[in-house]
C-alpha cells in the first residue's frame, strides 16, 4: 500500500513549511498581497494548513474543527478573483514547494501540481459574483492520480 501524500510529503510539520513558505511569498506580492491587508495572520495559516494536512490524506481536522468544505467556500465566495490571480497562486505555491523542501520527486509533484490547478480552478469559479457553486462537499482526498511513488524493490 503506497503512503498517502500527507505521509510522503512529511505529515504537518512539512504542511505547515509549505504553507508558511506560501504566505511569506504572498506577503510580498503585488498581486496577491492586497488580499491580505495587515498580511497573513497566524489563525488564517494554521487553518489553511489544516486544509492542506486533510486534503493529502493525513487527519481530517479541518473537517472536524472548522467545518470542512463549507467553510472553505464561504471564504472564496463573491472574492471576484481574476485568471491572473489563479495562475499566481499556483506559481507560487510551486515555489513554496521548493522553499518549504517538500519532496520533488516527479510523482509527488504531479499530485501536487494536480492538486493546485484543481483547486485554484474551481476556487476562482466560485469566487465569481452569481456563481452556480456545490454548496455542500466532502473535502477532497487527494491521492497519487496515475504516477504511484516509485520505490526500488
Amino acid at each position: 500500500m503506497p503512503p498517502t501524500l500527507y505521509e510522503w510529503a512529511g505529515g504537518a510539520p512539512a504542511f505547515r513549511r509549505l504553507i508558511d513558505a506560501f504566505y511569506d511569498r504572498v506577503e510580498r506580492d503585488d498581486l496577491l498581497g492586497p488580499l491580505f491587508p495587515g498580511g497573513v495572520h497566524e489563525a488564517h495559516r494554521a487553518h489553511v494548513t489544516l486544509w492542506w494536512c486533510e486534503v493529502f490524506g493525513g487527519p481530517a481536522r479541518y473537517t472536524e474543527e472548522l467545518g470542512g468544505y463549507e467553510r472553505m467556500l464561504a471564504h472564496h465566495r463573491r472574492l471576484g478573483l481574476v485568471p491572473e490571480q489563479r495562475f499566481r497562486f499556483a506559481t507560487l505555491m510551486s515555489r513554496a514547494a521548493d522553499d518549504a523542501g517538500l519532496p520533488d520527486d516527479p510523482e509527488f509533484r504531479a499530485a501536487f501540481v494536480g492538486y493546485v490547478e484543481w483547486g485554484t480552478r474551481l476556487a476562482l469559479a466560485n469566487s465569481q459574483p452569481g456563481a452556480a457553486v456545490a454548496e455542500h462537499a466532502p473535502v477532497p482526498r487527494w491521492g497519487w492520480g496515475v504516477a504511484p511513488p516509485y520505490q526500488p524493490g
